[in-house]
């Protein structure tokens, strides 16, 4: 079955982080999705751009988009993992070993009812953070 694992954090305190900081987790990380992909059950998994960067549509018909998310947390959305795991209790295992990497994030796990996969997307990695559109 299908998982997703999201990934949460305080924005302010990832920003902050030298580049040696953000490159020695991206390193942790980097080991727990080699195992994943030898497993076999590592799916797509992106890192998410800036908050102050996105976008929120709500309301009814066409719907008004609004500047940000508006949820109500300290922590925000910064990354997601689709993982193909036997359970919940596999999946939650994945999650334990990406808090590992990472143990300032907290993850939430949750079954994926419907996946629609699309055309595969290039491998992107902005230079140097994240940039204007």
């Amino acid at each position: 079955m299908l998982y997703a694992i999201l990934a949460y954090h305080v924005e302010t305190e990832v920003m902050s982080w030298t580049p040696e900081e953000d490159a020695s987790v991206m390193t942790n990380l980097h080991e727990v999705h080699d195992r994943l992909n030898q497993q076999g059950s590592l799916g797509p998994a992106a890192r998410l751009g800036p908050t102050q960067r996105a976008h929120t549509l709500r309301g009814p018909g066409k719907g008004v988009v609004l500047d940000g998310p508006f949820a109500e947390t300290k922590e925000q959305l910064l990354g997601f993992y689709v993982v193909d795991c036997a359970s919940a209790e596999a999946a939650v295992e994945a999650a334990r070993d990406l808090r590992t990497a990472n143990p300032s994030a907290v993850y939430e796990i949750r079954p994926i009812r419907l996946y629609l996969p699309g055309v595969p997307f290039p491998v992107t990695e902005a230079a140097g953070g994240d940039q204007a559109d």
